[in-house]
């Protein structure tokens, strides 16, 4: 499993590179556009400008790679753009006169990508005698880089006929299985999405398989960069995709909604019709097979079966079609103009939604299969609204900031390390809004958040850098969490008390929140009072005029100035009997001294799990006193 936490690794630093991708294919069909207008010259210039971006795609990727490998350190960058350079006139040295040098391939550049991520991270903290410390630490990268990129260069060249070869063959091998290698194709990159480990993959068949020479005599390999550059048999490994990403899954998100609950219908149609519109557009379909890939696994191998299916039918009837980024609608318009036979694509696809729906459909309701909309709190929650003030509870969700040790993140999800992934709660990830976490081993831990996971890393890493003051709270009781202000009591709801949130308990077990002492029992034992080392004053309050009761169906288990910890039992109490004697069982959980509180953060108002469920987090001022215990 070790292996399988680094090849993810990899996999995520040979996608870094394909970020260039839709900028060529807007050059090249502005292009395309420019030159059925009559500006020939113009057109000229704008396929030259993509073309060019696809011809230096190995230098690229040594740079994407580098760069995914070492945490985006720009020294790893430009180390492995030093080591291409010194392979490119080394191969123009060693190339005879009269025989055309050979373009560097994309595989040679995430060698070099590599070599320069393992000497960045080996030396980039490297200390020399104190007189010649001016070439330590990231110049004494790039000096090893040099001296690295001239045996592997030479080994390279050495290698190079005996390499093309091997890549000739493997490639050729590939396409001689025709229609069906197609069809495996299609079976292994869905299988390999719920791992993230698809782009390994996309890198054999898309940037090795098959070479073109275009009129300039420049050469390209692989089917994506010979796709746009004008081969006209090259798109045969991308084009059944489309009817996949922009029919099929979405016609799932609505076979989910149309089996959701109808109390949760609405926020489920909200959520699955924009996953159902990001897939059908930019083919990002992460947030819907995430939805059924844990709660049926077995489901999502019939999806791997039918992507394969797909790929199949359109490679037999002949179909060429590519994409810059992913088969959504957006490339299906924008580079219709380099495919053949793309119109077939959308009765395909047409097809293949209505045999998705059915399936689905029957599945979710025969098996009665748990997708988001049929259990509380299964639902992959809107995140736009309130992004940001989730971030603190994702951390401790993931074990808190001493867990983790690297944090990465590709379109969809998070790419993370931790110390120990048995720390994470993932539960409360989900009722964050997490689709799923993945456990590859060694401490690496996929979380899928959608297209939000890029704008979550860097506010993860900006909450982690300022090293804030935080208090973190679980819930108190089992339960629904709702906000403050709609307990049916005046004091509590105007935050006169104090600001917070409140429960509507299912169990009678009261539990505390947070970790601290307990500085008042009252006599009624309707509530308690709890103060945290870090001076914040907790009060918790079970229903709503309850003390009337005079203690009466409540039974403490703790005693004033006892300490106490996170999840630990305060009270009991007995739910029937209470309810029937006072206004509610709203039970408040607020902070009495708010005014030491900077900013707040707050789970989603939903079904929670005593002492386990993350539901506040707060930052304290920077003048907090910490509180004495007593």
């Amino acid at each position: 499993m070790n292996q399988l936490g680094s090849l993810q690794q990899l996999s995520r630093a040979l996608m870094q590179p394909l970020m260039a991708l839709p900028a060529v294919a807007i050059l090249l069909a502005i292009a395309q556009l420019l030159s059925s207008l009559g500006f020939a010259d113009a057109s000229i210039w704008m396929d030259w400008a993509g073309k060019t971006m696809l011809y230096m795609m190995p230098y690229l990727f040594a740079v994407g790679v580098a760069l995914g490998l070492s945490n985006n350190e720009g020294n790893a960058g430009f180390a492995a753009l030093v080591g291409m350079f010194i392979f490119h006139q080394l191969l123009q040295y060693t190339t005879p006169a009269g025989v055309t040098v050979v373009q560097p391939t994309i595989l040679i550049g995430a060698l070099f990508g590599v070599l320069a991520s393992l000497a960045h991270d080996r030396f980039h903290h490297f200390q020399l005698p104190e007189y010649l410390q001016f070439f330590g630490g990231p110049r004494f990268v790039m000096i090893v880089m040099s001296l690295c990129s001239v045996g592997l260069s030479f080994l390279l060249v050495s290698i190079m006929p005996f390499l093309e070869q091997g890549v000739t063959f493997v490639g050729d091998e590939i396409l001689a299985m025709g229609s069906f290698g197609v069809f495996l194709y299609g079976v292994l990159h869905r299988v390999l999405v719920a791992f993230g480990l698809h782009h390994l993959l996309n890198n054999i068949v898309w940037f090795q398989v098959g070479s073109y020479n275009d009129t300039n005599g420049m050469s390209f390999t692989g089917d994506l960069p010979r796709f746009f550059a004008g081969d006209p048999t090259a798109g045969t490994y991308m084009a059944g995709l489309f009817p996949i990403m922009m029919f099929a899954l979405p016609a799932v998100a609505m076979a989910i909604i149309h089996e959701s609950r109808e109390d949760l219908r609405p926020k489920v149609y909200k959520t699955f019709l924009s996953a159902a519109f990001l897939s059908m557009f930019t083919g990002i379909t992460e947030p819907i097979e995430f939805a059924f890939l844990f709660a049926a696994p077995y489901l999502f191998v019939v999806h791997a079966l039918l992507t394969g299916a797909a790929m199949w039918l359109t490679a037999e009837l002949g179909i060429h079609h590519g994409f810059s980024f992913s088969a959504g609608a957006l490339d299906y318009i924008v580079n219709f103009h380099l495919s053949t036979n793309a119109i077939w694509l959308i009765p395909i696809g047409i097809g293949f939604a209505i045999v998705y729906y059915v399936l689905f459909r029957f599945a979710i309701h025969r098996f009665q299969i748990p997708t988001p909309g049929r259990v509380e709190g299964s639902l992959l929650d809107d995140m736009a609204g309130d992004l940001i003030h989730r971030v603190p509870l994702i951390i401790q969700a993931l074990g808190g900031k001493d867990n983790l040790v690297d944090i990465q993140a590709c379109i969809t999800r998070l790419r993370l390390r931790v110390h120990n992934d048995k720390l994470i709660d993932r539960r409360t990830l989900r009722s964050l809004g997490s689709a799923g976490v993945l456990r590859l081993g060694g401490g690496h831990v996929q979380v899928v958040f959608g297209t939000y996971s890029e704008i979550l890393r860097d506010e993860m890493l900006k909450r982690i850098q300022r090293d804030m003051k935080q208090v973190w709270f679980v819930a108190p009781v089992q339960g629904r969490m709702i906000p403050i202000d709609e307990v049916p009591d005046t004091i509590f709801a105007k935050k006169l008390v104090g600001n917070g949130v409140a429960f509507y308990p299912d169990k009678g077990e009261l539990v505390s929140p947070v970790a601290g002492f307990i500085r008042h029992v009252y006599p009624t034992m309707h509530a308690v009072g709890i103060e945290t080392p870090e001076g914040l004053e907790v009060l918790l309050h079970i229903g709503i005029e309850t003390s009337t009761l005079n203690g009466a169906g409540f039974q403490a288990v703790v005693e004033e100035g006892e300490e106490v910890k996170p999840g630990q039992l305060l009270v009991k109490f007995d739910i029937a009997y209470i309810k029937k004697r006072s206004r509610s069982m709203a039970t408040p959980m607020v902070i009495t001294n708010s005014d030491k509180v900077a900013s707040w953060s707050f789970a989603p108002y939903a079904q929670v799990k005593k002492g386990q469920t993350s539901v506040l987090s707060v930052v304290l001022r920077e003048d907090s006193n910490g509180g004495e215990k007593r």
